[in-house]
């Protein structure tokens, strides 16, 4: 059941983003800030309630500069992958940018299976190769989407350029 949830938060997160986006004049950089400041005052109150602050007061390495290093490589990744994650969907769709993120995943469990020499069943398989089929498809689709409408675009450039205002005007201008 939680992994349910979790996709459905991981879609609504995407759906959500590029809804909110016009709002911060799609200012990625300025909705990653919002992101950042407002999980802060999120999590916060929500490790005070549930006794995380005892555990972070007692943890070993709270005072070890080796821990405080990889702690603030982390976030700079984390940063960064969250700043990646809301330019994809300002450029694409959040369909898109789910499809992307669930084919990254299957990819990358093919690959570590591989590597260290995982025995899955059938169905494992199966299912890898259908979300990468899936995947496929998906990005077949769109590619011939955006090469019909630059083939559009660029025969009204076309016309434009060669002063066939009147062709142009006749002509369907949507693709």
């Amino acid at each position: 059941m939680f992994g349910v949830i979790a996709s459905a938060c991981v879609a609504l997160n995407a759906i959500y983003t590029k809804k909110i986006l016009p709002i911060v004049d799609n200012n990625i950089w300025q909705l990653t800030l919002y992101n950042n400041v407002n999980a802060t005052f999120l999590f916060m109150p929500l490790m005070l309630i549930f006794g995380e602050g005892r555990e972070v007061y007692n943890f070993p390495l709270l005072y070890d500069l080796k821990f405080w290093f990889f702690m603030t490589l982390s976030g700079v990744f984390g940063f960064a992958i969250g700043t990646v994650t809301g330019l994809q969907i300002q450029f694409t769709s959040p369909l898109t940018h789910n499809i992307s993120g669930t084919a990254k995943a299957a990819v990358q469990t093919v690959i570590a299976c591989l590597y260290f020499n995982n025995v899955k069943s059938m169905l494992w398989w199966l299912g890898n190769v259908t979300v990468l089929g899936g995947s496929a498809a998906y990005t077949e689709v769109k590619r011939r989407e955006m090469k019909k409408a630059h083939t559009h675009q660029s025969e009204l450039a076309s016309k434009l350029e060669s002063g066939d205002k009147e062709a142009m005007l006749s002509g369907d201008s949507k693709p």
